[in-house]
């Protein structure tokens, strides 16, 4: 059966089940999504029901789209959207979209724009006959949401058309017989960094993460050129669990080498894999490396980009259904859950996960309606693997912190722009207004962290439960507080640097191999009441590491010359801030999934951690369990 002929059997099946003297007048695919065009948008609305029933009958994600030819004028339509929603939602403006007949509402408070089940937005469609999307208004300006939010309105042409060719891919007639499921390593397994998968059927194509490692010359890129992914240009689809460069760095790669499909993943993702794309091709060419893409390739990927919700049960092939779940590892961090054929099949991927309570995430899900086979991180999957709890490593930074600025001292903490940051930036707001400290210490922040934390404050509701109360109910928004400081100019960062004055500092990069951290680390390094803390993991070779170890004297570089900082300042670690699950966690992971798996594969661990922690699931589980090696192709069923 044709494209064509199944869009006009769904169009009679809709039709009959449609409210009286509601018609269609179009019937397309977008991407995953079936839209349904109708001159009659507002008798629906008054019918929120009908819509959902349809959904669950056809199993497909049904959006209604008013006809282009009864869509009011875009300044009434403002006057009658201000009448309905509360003055205290706080909108900020309205995008209107002739070609969908959408409505993009920009508001401080969506929830309100929304209304409670979403009565408002039922009453707003009614009144207004466009449909309207609710989006949240930046607390802190992103410069990443903006751009990537006017980029995506700027090509709504050519979006929209790229969206109806993939709607038609995925929903293609099947034409292979045989029935078989197979998954190759790309990437990422015995080793760290460039995470790549490839998920086949007869049919599909499916490509999880696609990552680089930054840290290595000879290993720093998937296997993208073995005969199972040539060419690129057959490949379906793109799953992106997150957004850190081992997982997405070469994403943009692909489409410079034919690649024309979708890339999926959650709204967060997306803008953080955007902001650590940009600024991984800024730091190559600054260090004179070669760059792997221009940012064009970035732009095109942000094209392509179909963000999916978590729980949103999606098609992206004629057999393969794919659902993303919270990893609770950064914002918008998946696990990602497929489901292939009709009942033939269930995998999942964790990419990096944490399944604990954090002060920002919720613990990673490991409870899926189906898992036949689970492929997991194993990062820290050493039998001695074991962090100190949540709580320890708070109460030690605490300590810290006290201590030297009771002295006169100032902390410097190099951490990672993305996740790490964000959770110590919560312990320092609490410490303050708690009292802990004297409330008119400041925080800085330093390089891409405060960029992130705005793209943080967008998203809140992929934020755990504690913290989205606080923010929703409570109207307390901790990455508000006064305490944070960005360090957004250099005459700025020279007085902090010139003026030393008790304080916390957090700045780029989390292993001191460049970016601002080093020049506070020549400012502050010689004077012993000040103090260095790592609060993430430093590799082997990097200047964090070096002193970790207790060098006193390290070598720098500046404008092509080198220098020697002398390191007097005291030097401490606090384990327990990482965003991946220990080994106890990892072990834990498995124990308390549903249902339970059949088979286990290690990866994302060195080659130690993946061996060791696959036989130890065997052994106490009596799960089948392996750890595969790159370029390995292992028949599922």
């Amino acid at each position: 059966m044709s494209v064509e002929q199944v869009l006009e059997e769904l169009k009679a099946k809709i039709s009959k089940k449609l409210p009286a003297g509601v018609t269609i007048s179009l019937i397309e695919f977008e991407g995953p999504e079936l839209v349904i065009y109708t001159p009659e948008p507002k008798k629906l609305a008054d019918n929120g029901d009908v819509i959902r029933n349809l959904a669950k009958d056809l199993r497909k994600r049904l959006v209604v789209r008013p006809d282009p030819g009864v869509l009011a004028d875009p300044d009434v339509v403002i006057e009658m959207i201000g009448k309905i929603v509360p003055e205290d939602a706080g909108i900020t403006s309205h995008y209107f979209d002739p070609d969908t007949g959408e409505v993009i509402i920009e508001a401080e408070k969506p929830g309100i724009v929304i209304g409670r089940h979403g009565s408002t937005l039922r009453e707003i469609t009614r009144e207004i006959g466009w449909t309207p999307k609710v989006v949240r208004t930046p607390p802190i300006k992103s410069s990443t949401v903006k751009n990537i939010r006017q980029y995506n309105r700027d090509h709504k042409e050519e979006r929209k058309a790229l969206l109806k060719t993939i709607g038609r891919t995925i929903h293609r007639e099947i034409s292979a017989k045989d029935k078989w499921v197979r998954v190759t390593a790309l990437g990422g397994c015995r080793e760290v960094g460039r995470s790549c998968f490839m998920l086949s059927t007869p049919e599909t194509k499916v490509l999880i993460d696609c990552g680089v490692n930054v840290g290595s010359d000879d290993n720093a890129t998937p296997y993208l050129y073995i005969p199972e992914v040539s060419p690129i240009s057959q490949i379906d689809a793109v799953v992106l669990t997150h957004a850190h460069l081992d997982h997405s760095g070469l994403i943009p790669l692909l489409y410079k080498y034919g690649y024309e499909g979708p890339v999926y993943c959650t709204p967060p993702t997306r803008d953080l894999m955007a902001l650590l794309q940009l600024d991984f091709i800024d730091v190559a060419a600054k260090e004179g490396k070669t760059i792997p893409y221009e940012s064009s390739m970035i732009r095109e990927t942000l094209k392509h980009t179909i963000t999916l919700n978590y729980g949103d049960v999606t098609d992206i092939a004629p057999d393969m259904k794919l659902t993303l779940h919270n990893a609770g590892h950064i914002l918008g961090s998946s696990v990602v859950h497929f489901h292939v054929g009709d009942g033939l099949y269930n995998i999942a991927f964790t990419g990096d996960h944490k399944y604990e309570k954090t002060r920002l995430f919720d613990p990673a899900v490991n409870s899926f309606p189906r898992i036949e086979t689970i492929i997991t991180e194993s990062t820290y999957g050493g039998s001695k693997d074991m962090q100190p709890s949540r709580r320890e490593a708070e109460n030690r930074l605490k300590d810290i912190v006290k201590e030297t600025i009771a002295r006169g001292g100032t902390v410097l903490i190099p951490a990672f722009a993305v996740g790490r940051s964000q959770e110590v930036m919560l312990v320092l707001e609490e410490i303050i207004r708690k009292g802990f400290i004297d409330d008119n210490i400041p925080v800085y922040l330093d390089g891409m962290i405060w960029e992130a934390t705005a793209i943080h404050t967008t998203y809140p509701e992929y934020l755990n439960g504690e913290l989205k109360n606080l923010i929703f109910h409570k109207g307390m928004n901790p990455f508000l507080a006064d305490c944070f400081e960005q360090v957004d100019s250099v005459e700025k960062r020279k007085d902090i640097l010139t003026n030393p004055r008790p304080g916390v500092i957090l700045a780029t990069s989390g292993m001191l191999n460049g970016g601002p951290i080093m020049e506070y680390l020549r400012a502050y390094g010689p004077d012993e009441k000040n103090a260095l803390v790592f609060v993430g993991y430093q590799a082997e070779g990097t200047m964090g590491r070096r002193l970790q170890k207790g060098w006193s004297e390290v070598p720098v570089y500046n404008n092509g010359k080198s220098d020697i900082i002398k390191i007097n300042l005291q030097v401490q670690t606090v384990d327990g801030f990482s965003g991946h699950s220990d080994r106890r966690q990892l072990m834990d992971y498995i124990k308390k999934m549903k249902p339970r798996p059949e088979h286990i594969l290690t990866e994302h661990g060195d080659e130690k951690s993946c061996l060791d922690l696959a036989s130890s699931i065997y052994r106490k589980y009596r799960i089948e369990t392996r750890a595969p090696m790159n370029l390995e192709t292992i028949r599922l069923v």
